[in-house]
């Protein structure tokens, strides 16, 4: 009688626990992307989705258009349904009501902008920037607001990310990217519309590990370069694994668009980088299916171990520019110090990336917003005629002499030049070289030249030719 007793109570026991697990598994469950004080994208259509009970029935209410929509979780317990967004404002309110109602509070409708990289994209007032201290007291805004993702890795793609939006506030803004931020403020005031931005970043971690696995495996190329990554105490190097765990989770999550700074990790491998890179753009668009602006930043001069390979690194850059719906911004005017791999000037950084989203995707043509590039030359007896693009309204030096061009005649020898500006075209020439065959412009790792277009926007580096580059580690 007693054991018989004893294992009704077990099995009573057992039910209990079924029931309740049955009961927790029932509820509509979120992403943390999705939740109070978020930003959605405006006058789109947009995801929501979540986990439920197989076959549970979900009904989602809208506040700002009263609007009523129905979906049903499937057999794996998944749900997704999309909802239609008006013109930016806000605040306000979304129900979703299953066998639980949740209530998604202050959620305002606007820019959203995925912010991604490394260090210099991650570095904020905790890294006591100066820009970001000054700011941090006056950066209260509740348009603009804040997600930051924590930092994780995964082998294979994750549903979920940890993170929650926040309102800008200055302890919130003080942890956030620096970059991001002003990136995000400058968006604010002139659009005057609400700013949500997504910090997804992680210091010292090369590109590789924020691209699928199949961009890199399918691709000999960046493969070989992949392979060459040396791992480093405090960051991940292998494919894959942040984009799997910090940016495949964002991706129902429509967006305007993405900032990017990021490369100095791949310095040693330049040979692979503008594959790599745009094979990585390539395959964020298409896992959100939207062919969004990817707007980066062009590596900082610095004194790198080895011999020109940031001057490489940047002209795969300039290369990668030229893929679809994409901007580079120059900063060689913007270091102080080239043995800092971290310039501090964040905030005119962000400018630039901000007036490059303005002029290209919201149509404020009259923002300048490209440097000055090579766009071809002319060879006259002892001198060479270099023709810009981006220069329409000429260009100027700062200083009373142009540096940083060098030319060379078929040995190979560059050596320094002087060059005159005429308009929108520079004339090279040196006495020492009476048949020159190629020039190049502050092409080594430290060049901090002083051209510049008459909007204020630095020349970007090219070289004429495609001869092999030393690349040897530099002697102490």
């Amino acid at each position: 009688m007693i054991l018989t007793s004893l294992m009704t109570k077990r099995i009573q026991l057992l039910l209990l626990i079924c029931f309740t697990s049955i009961s927790v598994l029932a509820n509509i469950r979120l992403p943390n992307i999705i939740g109070s004080h978020m930003v959605l994208q405006q006058k789109s259509t947009v995801k929501l989705w979540g986990w439920a009970a197989p076959g549970e029935k979900i009904v989602i209410k809208t506040r700002w258009d009263n609007a009523s929509y129905q979906t049903q979780a499937t057999n794996d317990a998944k749900w997704i349904t999309e909802i239609k967004t008006p013109e930016a404002g806000g605040s306000y309110s979304i129900t979703l009501q299953g066998n639980n109602t949740i209530e998604l509070e202050d959620v305002l409708i606007g820019e959203v902008w995925v912010c991604g990289g490394q260090s210099n994209m991650e570095w904020s007032g905790t890294q006591k920037l100066p820009q970001s201290l000054e700011e941090a007291p006056n950066a209260r805004n509740n348009k603009i607001r804040l997600f930051y993702v924590s930092k994780s890795t995964s082998a294979f793609p994750q549903d979920n990310l940890d993170g929650k939006w926040v309102v800008c506030s200055p302890e919130e803004m003080i942890k956030f990217s620096a970059i991001g931020y002003f990136f995000g403020k400058n968006l604010n005031e002139k659009l005057n519309t609400p700013i949500g931005l997504i910090n997804s970043n992680w210091g010292g971690t090369p590109a590789e590990t924020w691209t699928p696995e199949y961009v890199v495996n399918n691709n000999s190329i960046i493969k070989k370069g992949a392979s060459e990554l040396k791992s480093q105490p405090g960051w991940p190097h292998q494919t894959a694994l942040a984009y799997n765990a910090m940016i495949f989770p964002l991706t129902n999550y429509t967006i305007a668009g993405a900032i990017w700074y990021q490369g100095e990790s791949n310095v040693r491998t330049y040979y692979a980088y503008e594959k790599l890179f745009t094979g990585m753009i390539d395959s964020w668009r298409q896992q959100w299916n939207k062919n969004f602006p990817f707007y980066f930043v062009q590596i900082a001069p610095f004194t790198y171990g080895f011999k020109n390979v940031g001057a490489l690194l940047r002209e795969t850059q300039t290369k990668a520019a030229s893929h679809t719906n994409t901007g580079m911004v120059v900063i060689t005017d913007l270091i102080p110090d080239t043995s800092n791999i971290h310039p501090t000037p964040k905030k005119e950084v962000a400018k630039r990336l901000s007036d490059m989203a303005l002029n290209k995707t919201y149509g404020y043509r009259d923002i300048s917003c490209e440097s000055p590039v090579y766009s071809s030359h002319t060879i006259e007896k002892d001198k060479i005629k270099v023709q810009f693009a981006n220069a329409s309204n000429g260009l100027i030096a700062k200083g009373e002499q142009i540096t940083s061009f060098e030319i060379a005649a078929d040995d190979k020898v560059f050596l320094p030049a002087q060059a005159k500006i005429e308009g929108n075209t520079i004339t090279v020439y040196s006495k020492k070289i009476k048949n020159p065959v190629a020039v190049r412009f502050a092409f080594n790792n430290t060049a901090i030249p002083n051209l510049f277009n008459k909007e204020g926007l630095p020349v970007n580096l090219f070289r004429t030719d495609n001869w092999e580059m030393d690349t040897s580690a530099i002697k102490k």
